[in-house]
């Protein structure tokens, strides 16, 4: 009797694994590693050979966030099909310097990832693109999942970035070689990134979305350090009584005095795990705060600094702990439950609806609605119309695609007057968990 074997069963997680293939790693440029440019020659020849490229330039800067207080770029890197790949070290160049390449950027359009981040200091250096292309944007609107440049080249280009150097200390001199490699990655894949982006929002029929968002971000001045910014402490809601916000207040503006002075980034001077533990200690002398354990190695001229801070606030528990008064709709879903609730029904019946439209449309809600121009039509009273919803929605700074995608549904939620029970408990889980991360909601 002729036998027949079985075939052996393989779990499906195990095929799955087996079909598991590594991308290809890129862990140079494909153009090859150009020498870092130091000196006014080396700018000019770069800039020459940029301006006998052609199409858009890729360009990234690399700050010091988290060493340094001031935002300022320590590197720039350039790219630009036909003009080569380009590094430069801005901190040897003055403003002017820089007219020649600027005059190169404004005449193409200019490739940022996450532009918002780089272009204050790439205009501080006196660089001011005049047409953009953000592959981080576009990608977002095109409805793209995991919008980081190592994700999003794994996923469009099909191969790995090395990315092991992105929290570095920019601000050291000499640069060294393989964080400059590491730098020179993100603009080598930025020409093919715009274009693949490109492709998905055409497919969508969003690249008219895009071109507004990218017109209104260059339109848009460089944001102003907020106000009342101690408020966001982290563990800032372990302290609660005026006296003790007003240590963390002092605290924080002279940690933010001496960071602006001494340019140096305010975690390295005094930590806000400290300024909180003195608050919610509230020393009564210069002894009992440097037996608290973060203030114990503080040096004798800062621990003074410190004291005399926490003094100040003592003579003034009450002085602007509650900021200054402002008519603009508040950001706590508690506060509008508090003091508006109809405007916050509203908004619940917004949120929920606004959600369905954003997955209809395969967005981010934050970015078809952003949550300011959506609370300044919520908080008001009702508008009566669609053409009066529209008119609010332009004025609160919404863009002409925003508009026609969220108006409808918005004028549709005016005349709602009971909460969505949902949304309430969403919101409280959401303020909840931004309260044990110390930031206001």
């Amino acid at each position: 009797m002729e036998s027949h074997q079985l075939p052996e069963l393989v779990p499906e997680e195990s095929v799955a694994e087996s079909e598991v293939v590594e991308l290809p790693l890129r862990d140079r440029p494909v153009v090859g590693m150009p020498d870092l440019i130091t000196d006014l020659p080396g700018l000019k020849d770069a800039c020459n050979k940029l301006a006998k490229g052609s199409g858009p330039i890729a360009i990234d800067a690399e700050r010091a966030s988290g060493y340094k207080y001031s935002q300022r770029a320590y590197l720039i890197q350039i790219h630009r099909k036909d003009g080569g790949l380009h590094l430069i070290d801005p901190i040897p160049f003055k403003v002017e310097d820089f007219g020649q390449l600027n005059e190169i950027l404004q005449s193409c359009q200019t490739i940022i990832h996450a532009s918002t981040q780089d272009l204050p200091c790439l205009r501080e250096i006196g660089l001011n693109p005049s047409s953009l292309f953000d592959t981080e944007l576009g990608a977002r609107i095109a409805g793209m999942a995991k919008v980081g440049l190592g994700p999003l080249t794994e996923e469009l280009l099909g191969f790995r970035l090395a990315k092991e150097h992105s929290a570095v200390d920019w601000s050291i001199r000499p640069l060294h070689q393989d964080w400059l490699t590491y730098a020179a990655l993100d603009v080598d894949v930025l020409l093919d990134l715009r274009d693949a982006v490109e492709a998905k929002l055409i497919e969508s029929n969003k690249l008219d979305w895009v071109t507004e968002e990218f017109a209104a971000i260059l339109a848009s001045p460089t944001p102003q350090p907020k106000p009342d910014r101690w408020k966001k402490t982290s563990g800032i809601h372990k302290v609660k009584r005026p006296d003790q916000l007003a240590i963390v207040r002092e605290l924080w503006r002279v940690r933010d005095e001496i960071g602006r002075e001494k340019d140096i980034a305010g975690g390295r001077i005094l930590s806000e795990h400290a300024i909180v533990a003195a608050a919610a200690t509230v020393p009564k002398n210069i002894n009992e705060l440097k037996g608290i354990s973060a203030f114990t190695r503080q040096p004798p001229e800062l621990l003074k600094k410190w004291w005399d801070a926490i003094a100040i606030a003592s003579t003034n528990p009450e002085f602007k702990t509650k900021g200054p008064t402002s008519d603009a709709p508040p950001t706590q879903m508690r506060v509008w439950r508090e003091r508006e609730p109809l405007a916050y029904a509203r908004l619940t019946h917004a949120k929920a609806r606004l959600k369905e439209v954003a997955e209809a449309n395969s967005l981010p809600v934050e970015n078809m609605a952003p949550p300011e121009v959506v609370r300044k039509l919520c908080w008001y009273a009702p508008l009566t119309d669609l053409a009066q919803v529209e008119l609010a929605l332009a004025k609160a700074g919404a863009r002409a695609w925003q508009i026609q995608l969220i108006a409808t549904t918005l004028a549709q939620i005016q005349f709602e007057t009971e909460p969505l029970e949902a949304e309430v408990v969403a919101a409280e889980e959401v303020e909840a968990a931004q309260s044990e991360l110390g930031r206001e909601g």
